[in-house]
């Protein structure tokens, strides 16, 4: 017929493809449709033929037979916008002894068949199920269609928003609980670390006018912006959190602090007051004049500190020991009791372990946090009752931290002057030779001077042993030389 449509093009292998198992084979096709003439009505619901979802032709459950000849794996149904896509990279071109050109070859791919295509709608759908309230109207959320659901407003950058929100399931509590423990200071709910990650997320300028000028539903905010919204409820909040960690951190700043410039006094006031000490120096001042004698080194009223560790490097003539060793042996035969001349430096080797220039910027950190602390007072009397606990909470502190304050002062003053009395107790310059290059050279000394003292205490146990066997065999010598000369 002239006016109807042309007929499909004959399949290109001439064979159509076999119908999968348990479907029927197809029937003769129907007459065309007169031109002009209304569309078939469509089978009724149920019906055989009948296809409510709207799905490719196909056999029953299972994905859509693929039409023409062989498997085209790269001809699809339409797109079901309602799904997850695949992102793959289809293959458009199958090659010779390939797998998909396999496929064309025999049709069908095995497996198919296997596949619940509701199942797998219902799995890969785009549209997120709305949870079911629990202790609300289940039926009622149910009846509520997806896409009913609010969006949330998200005015703040994604990556900030989301590091925002995992800062906040961390701290496990209401945000006005949160800011109410905040302001009054309550170091039992809120630790430093969580203080801090607050104060890493107060909102910048930019972030205040973004949500200042929303005048939409705040309920409709995401969690970070409504936390911003809470924090904004406080007058220079970043300033007041800052004013709290400064607060939780004080007392063991403080603590830490005082131990360090403890240790500072103590050393120096250890090794200048200790009479082994000096008998040592005395003994070495000996040595060196006596090494030195008649050379423009000898006639020495002292020595530099660091000339302490060249005592090891100057060895014996039969290189069996050096001068540090020869020092250890005589005073263990004239005088035992300096040998235990570290007893009396208990503090020496924390005081290594000291910078002056980390204490001088402890001090400074710790006079104008509290300053700062003052600062932010004063400026709170004008905030109204959203601050009224934390004034008050705030001038207690204040009160207190004032008076540690004051005696870290006069104790920082007092480690100075030891620093510098330490150094200049051996001669030295304390510009060149400051606190710290003093208590490292003592420190070694000390060690080698130990080291040193050990190995003679080997070596004259090893000699002993020696002495007691060729004893042993000497007698043994002059017992057999007796009986043979008896016989």
């Amino acid at each position: 017929m002239r006016g109807g449509p042309s007929p499909p093009p004959p399949p290109a292998r001439g064979i159509p493809p076999p119908p999968p198992p348990g479907a029927r084979a197809p029937g003769p096709p129907g007459p065309p449709r007169p031109p002009g003439g209304p569309a078939p009505p469509p089978p009724p619901f149920g019906a055989k033929g009948a296809n409510p979802r709207g799905l490719p032709p196909g056999g029953g459950r299972g994905l859509a037979r693929p039409t023409g000849s062989g498997y085209q794996g790269s001809v699809s149904a339409p797109r079901r916008s309602s799904l997850k896509p695949l992102h793959w990279i289809k293959v458009t071109r199958a090659l010779q002894g390939s797998l998909w050109e396999e496929l064309q070859r025999f049709g069908e791919p095995q497996g198919a068949s296997e596949f619940d295509v509701s199942e797998l709608e219902s799995l890969f759908s785009t549209a997120v199920p709305k949870p079911v309230d629990k202790s609300g109207d289940k039926s009622e959320g149910r009846r509520k269609s997806v896409g009913s659901k609010t969006e949330k407003v998200h005015l703040v950058d994604l990556r900030r928003a989301n590091n925002c929100e995992i800062m906040l399931t961390k701290v496990k509590m209401p945000l006005s609980d949160m800011m109410a423990a905040a302001l009054a200071l309550d170091e039992s709910v809120l630790d430093v670390d969580q203080v801090e990650n607050l104060i890493k997320f107060c909102p910048a300028k930019e972030e205040m006018e973004l949500l200042k000028n929303y005048t939409g539903d705040k309920e409709n905010l995401g969690k970070c912006e409504q936390f911003f919204m809470e924090l904004m409820k406080v007058p220079r909040v970043e300033s007041k959190l800052r004013v709290f960690s400064f607060k939780i951190q004080f007392g063991s700043q403080v603590v830490d602090f005082r131990k360090s410039l403890n240790t500072v006094n103590s050393a120096s006031d250890e090794v200048r007051n200790s009479i082994k000490v000096k008998e040592i120096m005395k003994r070495i001042l000996f040595l060196g004049n006596t090494l030195n004698q008649g050379t423009a080194r000898g006639s020495a009223i002292g020595f530099r500190l660091d000339s302490l560790l060249k005592l090891s490097d100057t060895r014996a003539s039969n290189n069996k020991m050096t001068l540090m060793h020869f020092l250890c042996k005589a005073l263990a035969s004239k005088s035992p009791g300096l040998l235990t001349f570290h007893e009396d430096l208990v503090s020496l080797e924390a005081a290594t372990k000291i910078q002056l220039k980390s204490l001088a910027e402890e001090m400074q950190a710790i006079t104008k946090g509290l300053q700062k602390v003052k600062q932010e007072l004063v400026a709170s009397e004008n905030d109204g009752p959203v601050s009224e606990v934390f004034r008050k909470t705030l001038k207690e502190f204040i009160g207190f931290a004032e008076r540690e304050v004051t005696s870290l002062t006069s104790l920082y003053a007092g480690v100075g002057r030891n620093a510098d009395a330490l150094a200049l107790y051996f001669g030295e310059d304390p510009a060149r030779c400051p606190f710290e290059q003093v208590t490292a050279t003592l420190l070694n000394f000390v060690r080698m001077f130990r080291k040193a003292h050990e190995e003679n205490c080997k070596q004259a146990e090893l000699e002993k042993k020696k002495a007691q066997k060729e004893a042993e065999m000497e007698k043994a010598k002059g017992v057999n030389l007796t009986k043979k000369n008896e016989k």
